[in-house]
């Protein structure tokens, strides 16, 4: 079987899959408890070849929300559509025909222990009724995509980590999906794995078309990998868009305190106040926030001006190939002189003075 795109065919204005007013209310588990309300009145779109990251705190509900998704777990309001379906009114039988295009990636890579690597791969296939060569054959395309050809053979527990969840993601791209769920999928790995599984997760988006939507609560995961972010706090969808968008102008306090953990936002007024006390001359803050400007056109204008600068504050990074961030400046010379190297600057990069 060759690989293929299975979103090809997926109409560009229709989104791939579409929440409206969602809420999941866990029952009370004592008298007097009104239970827990894990997912409240969410609305969220995800277009077809489109990789949304769900980012949140520990019990925001970004788990509940993508088990919504795929049903394993009912909604008590609102609708769910992936690929036109309305996956709540589903019966048994349709919802498991359904599923076979909905790849599930999770945390701690759930594999058979009795079963071989190849086995493992090919279960879904043999569940979905595909004979037992084809789904052998299909296992092993499945496992050199993602670099373990070799390891058919092994079981599990002669895996490391990462290996175990490349395996993970080879059982969930075997059916070719349209759509593929992923909890947590790098929160168990060391640094350097967790690189390489982004790298594999990005080909399944880029080579295959498939639509990804992340669980993560690790901004590098959504800087590395999404086209959009959802941020959730208590349960709620606080803030969604294009990373990059996200990243540079946050509008949620849950958001910015996410985007602080990545790069250094403006100085707060008692930071201010301890920079005052450190550097001399005027503090102004450069604002990378549209994408096109990079630091290295602000220092060449700084130092076409004679200008000496010091950075003091912030940081720089980069989003989908555009730069984003706060630098924060310790600027040496006459006014006269400062404020006509800032014009120039001003001409690509936001500048405010700090307070």
């Amino acid at each position: 079987m060759a690989l293929v795109n299975p979103n090809e065919a997926v109409a560009d204005s229709q989104p791939l899959v579409s929440l409206r007013g969602v809420t999941k209310r866990f029952a009370a588990q004592r008298r007097k408890s009104t239970g827990v309300l894990a997912v409240d009145d969410v609305s969220l779109d995800v277009a077809a070849g489109d990789v949304c990251g769900v980012i949140g705190y520990s019990g925001a509900g970004k788990s509940t929300l993508v088990r919504l998704i795929n049903a394993l777990e009912p909604i008590n309001e609102g609708q769910i559509l992936v690929d036109g379906q309305d996956i709540a009114s589903l019966s048994g039988k349709q919802l498991r025909v359904a599923r076979r295009n909905i790849g599930m990636i999770f945390q701690q890579f759930n594999l058979f222990a009795s079963r071989t690597v190849l086995g493992n791969v090919a279960f879904p296939l043999r569940q979905s009724g595909m004979s037992g060569a084809n789904a052998r054959g299909r296992a092993q395309e499945m496992l050199d995509f993602v670099g373990l050809a070799d390891k058919a053979s092994n079981y599990p527990e002669q895996l490391s980590g990462g290996q175990k969840q490349r395996v993970g993601i080879a059982r969930a791209l075997a059916p070719n999906p349209t759509l593929l769920l992923a909890d947590e999928a790098t929160s168990a790995l060391d640094p350097e794995t967790t690189s390489e599984v982004l790298g594999l997760l990005r080909r399944a988006n880029t080579d295959l078309g498939i639509t990804m939507v992340l669980i993560t609560h690790e901004m590098e995961v959504i800087q590395s990998l999404a086209t959009h972010v959802a941020v959730m706090e208590a349960g709620r969808v606080v803030e969604h868009g294009e990373v990059f968008d996200v990243f540079a102008r946050p509008r949620h306090p849950a958001s910015r305190k996410f985007v602080g953990t990545v790069v250094k936002g403006v100085p707060s007024p008692a930071e201010a106040a301890m920079l005052r006390e450190r550097h001399t001359g005027k503090l102004v803050t450069v604002s990378f926030t549209d994408g096109a400007a990079s630091q290295g056109e602000v220092f060449q204008k700084l130092g076409a001006a004679g200008v000496p600068f010091e950075l003091v504050y912030g940081g720089i990074n980069e989003v989908q190939g555009k730069t984003f961030g706060h630098l924060t400046l310790a600027l040496q010379g006459s006014d006269v002189a400062v404020d006509g190297a800032l014009s120039t600057v001003r001409e690509v990069a936001e500048v405010t003075e700090v307070a």
